[in-house]
Order: structure tokens, then C-alpha cells, then sequence
């Protein structure tokens, strides 16, 4: 049973003020790996949260470190061999192990201050589909004695400037957009168990640094999660960004690289996909019902495909030999074409079979118009949109507006609009299949 305020769009911004009656438990969750140094930096930082010690527990989740790190009394350790870098498997461990409504996820070199877990937890606790990422400043502490980060602005490192921009630009994300997921930082990462549940947690087939967290964000905003950062929660990293020291390092360079070909392929979203290959997963799904004919079916899948060549269409099995040559066309019902419409950002429903029309028909409508709806749809509070004309119409709708909705047993979560298309005609019977292929009718 979920419980807590189900909130519209990524509108968070309507929780403002408001505190939970009851605060939840939260599990605090750090990755280490021989960084004893710095995880009893953090460990002396969360002793001192103006959060209620008996309603937090504290889990160091090792990733095998050759000797074992000393954790003081009250603090849980478990550990995973050393397989290479881990932290997706280690953050999974740790959530495993721990008991908390609320799972606060810190890196062992990024310590937090006083009023952090109070902050971080504020919006799950009040609605468990807000994911939180905290303010993470950085310091050089190589010199510094301090058990805690109460004197750390003596000893601050410039932050990313792109990140502050971001947060700035988005107002700490409440503007957040389907590409958003790239500003959530795992280090400093809060969110309810249920959502982190629900989504799986991180995908373990990461196994060098970096990624983890974009992709996991990825996967909690389909889910219907809201993305929120909150510049009160703040946490100190030890040492400068990874980013800006990739920039001189080669090597550095090439596992950004890496990063960024596994993401490539964990987040079809443009921008992320590469412009032209195609990686598993289709971010738009089209599902074609019904055709009165094969000449029907062809036509509307050729025609969505010439707007959209990064779609994947479903069509009635009777229809699957037209399209035997085409990987991005699949039968309904296979196991492939349910992974696929499952793991979709977008899903296109088409009760029967229409072409949408890649010329533009006048100055201010065309299928360009189908394009922006696909990259929209799902941001804001805009969940789906019906395209309509003469009696042919097309549905999009974003699968997080859909989870939100089954979540809550809700409908007005998003909204719906209904727009005129003059690009979309309904295909009957037998179409003229020679006029569509030769461009004149």
C-alpha cells in the first residue's frame, strides 16, 4: 500500500513548508573502498545530524578492500569481494541489509554536515516518489586533521560549474525534462525504499566507474519518480570533481568514454544514443492493433518510421512477414516486443491503421509537431496526447505517467491534451500502395 501525497507533473514545489507528522526511519547507505580516512570523516559527520539517532541506521557496505575498514560501535559493516569497482552491486548490498522507509546513499569520501539526512529526507518522507540528490561542494582535505567537515569552507575546491548551472537553470530541478537524470549524483542521493524497490535498484553490470546513478535515475523517472534537488543538503567531497580532472588525463578520458558507450546503450534518449546506431532499447514504441490489409499496415509503419527511425513498431502477427527484414518492426505478443513496449519511454498506440504524412501540410502544422510531442510528452505535467482527424487518431503517452497513475489509482496526475493533426489520414481497406512509394498520392 503506498502512502504519502501523490504529486502532479514533478510539482514537489507544492510540498513547500511541510514537514512530515512522523519522521521515518532512514537507512544510510555508504560505499567504500580503502578510504578509512575518509569514511571516518563521514562516519564523525553523520554523529552529529540534527536527525533523531535511534531512527537512523548506518551501513558501510565494503567492496573488498584487502584490509577491513574499523567502523565504531552502532555502525553495521558488510562486505563484497573485490571483483573490480562495484559501487552499483555495493549500493544494492547495503539497501539489501537495512531496514529504513527512507535510504540515504553517501559515498565514503563525501562526508555530510549536520542538518544533511534531515534535508535530504524531507521530500520522500512526504511523498515517496520524490528522488532527492543533495548539494555536494568540494574540499581538499589532504591537510586537515578535522574529524567532521565543521571548518570544510577553509578548505573548498571550486564546484562544477556545469552542474551549478543546471540546478540554477531547472530551479534545483523542479523544470526537470526527460534528460534530467544526468544531474542526479549518487553520493549524495536520498529516496524512498519503495521506489528504490520498485525500480530494481542499480543495474550491477556496471562494473567501472561511473554511470550507475545516471542510469538508475533514468529508470526511477519512468517509473513516475520526481527528480528534486535540494541545495539545504549539503555534503563534502574530498578532492576536486571527476570530471574536471578527466579533462588533462587520458586515461581518465578513455573510462569517461567507456561511461559514455554504456550509457549509449542503457538510455536511448537522444542525446544519449548515438545519432544514427541503435542500441536494445527503443525509447519509442509504436503498437499498431489492427490493418484491414497488409498495404495498410506497411504504410502506417513506414510512415511513423519516416518521422521516427528510432522507433520500434508492433504489429498484428498476421502482418509479421512484411516486415521479416526490419529488426525495429516486431510481432505483438512476443517476449521481445513486451520487453521492449515495457521498457519504453513513449508509448505510440494506434487502434487502426493510419498514415501520418511526412510532407508539411501547411505553414504551421506537420509532423514536426509529432516530433516535438514525443520529446515532451512525460515532462511537466503533460502525460499523453490524442492526435485526431476525420476519424484517424493517434495516442502518446509517457509510461511515467502511466506508472505514477497504477501507483496511486489515479488518472489526474497528468494531463491529457487533444490536438488536431491534418497530417494523420485514416487508411482503408486497400490503399494505393504504388502512389505512396513513388511520392505522388
Amino acid at each position: 500500500m503506498v502512502t504519502g501525497q501523490p504529486l502532479v507533473g514533478n510539482r514537489w514545489d507544492t510540498l513547500d513548508g511541510q514537514w512530515p507528522r512522523e519522521l521515518p526511519t532512514v537507512s544510510v547507505v555508504i560505499i567504500h573502498y580503502d578510504q578509512q580516512r575518509q569514511l571516518d570523516r563521514t562516519l564523525a559527520s553523520l554523529a552529529v545530524q540534527d536527525y533523531p539517532r535511534d531512527l537512523i541506521e548506518i551501513i558501510v557496505v565494503d567492496d573488498g578492500t584487502l584490509l577491513v575498514p574499523t567502523v565504531p560501535a552502532g555502525v553495521r559493516l558488510v562486505r563484497q569481494e573485490d571483483r573490480g569497482f562495484r559501487a552499483a552491486a555495493a549500493r544494492n548490498l547495503g539497501a539489501r541489509q537495512s531496514s529504513g522507509a527512507i535510504i540515504c546513499f553517501l559515498d565514503a569520501d563525501t562526508a555530510p554536515e549536520p542538518q544533511y539526512v534531515r534535508e535530504s529526507t524531507r521530500l520522500p518522507a512526504l511523498a515517496p516518489d520524490v528522488v532527492t540528490v543533495g548539494h555536494r561542494r568540494h574540499a581538499d582535505f589532504s591537510s586537515s586533521e578535522a574529524p567532521d567537515v565543521s571548518d570544510a569552507a577553509k578548505w573548498a575546491l571550486p564546484s562544477p560549474q556545469w552542474l551549478d548551472d543546471a540546478y540554477r537553470g531547472s530551479r534545483n530541478l523542479l523544470d526537470s525534462d526527460n534528460r534530467s537524470y544526468r544531474y542526479i549524483i549518487s553520493a549524495v542521493l536520498t529516496c524512498s525504499r519503495a521506489l528504490f524497490e520498485e525500480t530494481g535498484g542499480f543495474d550491477e553490470t556496471f562494473q567501472d566507474y561511473g554511470g550507475e546513478d545516471w542510469e538508475w535515475a533514468h529508470r526511477a523517472w519512468l517509473a513516475g519518480g520526481l527528480l528534486a534537488h535540494v541545495p539545504t543538503a549539503v555534503a563534502w567531497h574530498d578532492g576536486p570533481d571527476w570530471g574536471s580532472r578527466e579533462l588533462d588525463d587520458p586515461d581518465k578520458r578513455a573510462a569517461k568514454n567507456n561511461e559514455m558507450l554504456v550509457l549509449s546503450r542503457a538510455i536511448p534518449l537522444t542525446g544519449s544514443r548515438g545519432r544514427a546506431v541503435r542500441g536494445p532499447i527503443a525509447d519509442v514504441v509504436a503498437v499498431l492493433d489492427s490493418a484491414p490489409s497488409a498495404a495498410a499496415a506497411f504504410i502506417c509503419v513506414d510512415s511513423i518510421l519516416a518521422v521516427l527511425p528510432h522507433a520500434t513498431c508492433v504489429v498484428p502477427p498476421e502482418y509479421g512477414t512484411v516486415f521479416a527484414f526490419d529488426d525495429r518492426v516486431l510481432e505483438t505478443g512476443t517476449p521481445r516486443a513486451n520487453e521492449v513496449a515495457n521498457k519504453a519511454r513513449v508509448v505510440i498506440t494506434l487502434e487502426a491503421a493510419v498514415r501520418v504524412d511526412s510532407l508539411q501540410v501547411d505553414a504551421s502544422v506537420s509532423t514536426s509537431d509529432l516530433l516535438s510531442a514525443v520529446e515532451r510528452v512525460g515532462s511537466g505535467s503533460e502525460g499523453a496526447i490524442v492526435y485526431e482527424n476525420a476519424g484517424a487518431s493517434i495516442t502518446i503517452q509517457a509510461s511515467r505517467a502511466v506508472a505514477r497513475g497504477a501507483r496511486w489509482g489515479r488518472d489526474d496526475l497528468f494531463t491529457t491534451s487533444a490536438i488536431d493533426a491534418p497530417w494523420l489520414t485514416s487508411l482503408e481497406n486497400e490503399p494505393r500502395l504504388g502512389p505512396y512509394l513513388g511520392g505522388w498520392g
